[in-house]
């Protein structure tokens, strides 16, 4: 559908409308400018944004063994910070301060918006933690959603089965999915928030990294974060008695220091990051062949089809239908990509 002109009173009243919020912010910035200059904030200092309010940000200071958190805004020309972002900041006298710089990033995990622009959620991240549970019912397409998103950032994933105590005695679909993903060396680490199973060997996988948990709402990731942190409190709802489905309980990212064995007033191992829930994780701004190297097991085989331009659909010749016809390549996992494909294309 062709885009309806502007009449020339409407564009007079765009770019006039575009010029005033350029005005603004060069009225910030300058605002910005004399207030830094004139004293009132004190030395430059790193830190790293532990949440994110709009133009304000928390802002975690470390200064030996003391650690703080100072509210911050943003100076006018900063735009698009994230939680976990390392930061330059000048402290006021009243505690709060203004982030002058942000540092550069080693990694930052984003998501697109309903409108297919990719928005950064978290900066910094060593691993994402992909949270599934017995309830809501893991479904292996949603898995791989997850797991194509963190293969495309270059970010190591990790599956973590919650909630395990309420599987079923004969859960077979479940493990047989689960064993696909281990097959595939995808690491598992199953526990249970409510009966401390697993808690450990999950300690142990955070140890030293800056982790940021993933998965549909109501698996359990805020619980199980409630458990590694004893002096954190998130807010936990229950599943949908109606849907099974979760509610969204966590309402802006944010960054919490995980202590030593998860124990109270022991010193910092590492950082978690506690995520937004979100039920789809949208992959509209993939293409064919960035969508197939998310697979990981696909990877030896792009580019080895018959024709160039083969679509893995019924083409002759196709490495990857080969493959599946010769058991190297799961037809589950197939047909998710397939799946996956034709919503993109459809969006």
């Amino acid at each position: 559908m062709s885009r309806r002109k502007l009449t020339r009173q409407q564009r007079w009243r765009v770019e006039k409308v575009q010029a005033e919020r350029a005005a603004r912010a060069d009225r910030r910035a300058a605002r910005d400018e004399r207030t830094l200059e004139g004293g009132e904030y004190g030395a430059e200092r790193p830190g790293r944004v532990a949440a994110h309010f709009g133009r304000t940000l928390e802002v975690e200071a470390v200064d030996g063994e003391r650690v703080s958190r100072h509210r911050c805004h943003l100076r006018a020309n900063l735009e698009g910070l994230v939680t976990g972002d390392r930061v330059v900041w000048r402290e006021a006298q009243d505690g709060s301060g203004v982030v002058v710089a942000r540092g550069e990033r080693d990694s930052v995990l984003e998501r697109p918006d309903a409108h297919g622009q990719l928005r950064p959620v978290a900066a910094n991240i060593d691993q994402i933690l992909v949270v599934i549970a017995a309830e809501p019912t893991p479904y292996a397409n949603l898995v791989d959603r997850y797991l194509v998103a963190a293969e495309s950032t270059g970010i190591a994933p990790v599956l973590v089965l919650n909630k395990s105590d309420l599987l079923p005695a004969q859960a077979g679909e479940v493990r047989a999915m689960l064993a696909r993903y281990l097959d595939l060396g995808y690491s598992l680490i199953e526990a249970s928030a409510k009966r401390d199973h697993g808690l450990d060997a999950l300690h142990a996988r955070l140890k030293g990294c800056t982790s940021v948990f993933v998965g549909q709402s109501g698996v359990g990731k805020s619980s199980l974060i409630d458990r590694l942190l004893p002096d954190e409190t998130l807010r936990i709802g229950a599943l949908s008695e109606e849907t099974r489905k979760g509610k969204h309980t966590t309402t802006t990212a944010r960054l919490y220091p995980l202590p030593e064995n998860g124990e109270s007033g022991r010193p910092r191992e590492g950082d978690l990051i506690d995520s937004p829930g979100i039920r789809e994780f949208g992959l509209w701004h993939l293409d064919e062949r960035e969508l197939a190297e998310g697979f990981i097991e696909f990877r030896p085989l792009l580019g080895r089809c018959r024709f160039r331009d083969c679509r893995h659909r019924e083409e002759p010749g196709c490495a990857l239908l080969e493959a599946v016809e010769r058991g190297e390549i799961h037809p589950e996992r197939f047909a998710s990509f397939q799946r996956i494909r034709d919503d993109i294309a459809n969006s």
